[in-house]
């Protein structure tokens, strides 16, 4: 199975720097150093698809540096990207960007994926949650500090399911509103306080499509970075194949079969539409077809 999307970055974070005020000054100031080409959270992709850097000189004075990771390939070249006051990520997600979703390099996308939630973190997190007051940036950019009641805060990630129900060799899949024409995927939702992976996933089914499930099994993980979730991967067996479909939630929901996933899959027409190969969705699905 193919690597799922956003995973496979190449920079080693660095966590030691993150701790060492003379070090990264060091790193900030390597000549060799790179700084991460965004616009508008979008980055810029080379023909390759690389993405694009330019000079530590081109950080604009007022930004704050977000220490990405090293290039242990090239002699430990320290990368970049720059918080700017005032910058905020722009709702949804623009045509363009979809685009390059698609064209990245391996590893590549992980490097952008971390930048981007990392900067839109810092975007919503200028006032400290506990008493109000302005925070700064400190550990090299992964985490906030008030100095007025010394709270520390730290990017945080957003636990979701994403799941497929089976049932007698058929798969559940189902169809938000608005989505592009015959797009079906898996069902996915956000993990609750005090819940499971598992029972989340049997929850979520329910609420959506009123099928009970159990036997829930792991599949694999993906990082989601509008803004920052972490996919978990699933499927879990169905009692029966009765569905109640929640309409604030799906539009369409349709069992289908191992060999329609698998022709779906391999670019074939089908019944449905298959979620693009960025997205765990597509491993997800890709799993169960080849389960058999």
């Amino acid at each position: 199975m193919r690597a799922p999307g956003f995973t496979g970055g190449l920079l080693d974070r660095a966590d030691y720097l993150r701790h060492d005020d003379i070090g990264l000054a060091a790193a900030q100031g390597d000549w060799r150093g790179r700084l991460l080409k965004l616009e508008n959270f979008e980055p810029e992709l080379a023909a390759d698809g690389l993405l694009s850097w330019t000079s530590m000189a081109d950080a604009p004075e007022s930004a704050e540096l977000v220490l990405l990771g090293l290039d242990t390939a090239n002699g430990n070249r320290p990368h970049f990207a720059a918080y700017i006051p005032g910058m905020r990520a722009p709702p949804g997600r623009s045509m363009r960007l979809f685009g390059l979703l698609d064209q990245f390099a391996p590893g590549e996308a992980a490097t952008y994926a971390a930048a981007r939630s990392v900067l839109d973190w810092h975007s919503r997190h200028q006032f400290c949650a506990n008493c109000g007051a302005q925070t700064r940036m400190f550990r090299a950019g992964w985490g906030r500090k008030c100095d007025s009641c010394h709270a520390e805060h730290f990017p945080r990630v957003d636990p979701v399911v994403i799941m497929i129900a089976e049932h007698e060799g058929r798969a559940l899949l189902g169809r938000g509103p608005g989505w592009p024409v015959g797009r079906y995927s898996a069902l996915a939702g956000f993990l609750e306080p005090g819940e499971s992976m598992e029972e989340a996933v049997a929850r979520e089914i329910f609420e959506e499509a009123g099928v009970r499930v159990s036997g829930v099994r792991y599949i694999a993980s993906q990082p989601w970075p509008f803004p920052s979730s972490l996919m978990m991967a699933c499927v879990a067996v169905a009692e029966d194949d009765a569905l109640t479909i929640d309409t604030n939630e799906l539009e369409d929901a349709i069992w289908v079969s191992r060999a329609d996933v698998q022709s779906v899959l391999s670019g074939e027409p089908g019944p449905f539409l298959a979620p693009p190969p960025y997205a765990i969705a597509f491993n997800l699905l890709t799993a169960w077809a080849n389960a058999a």
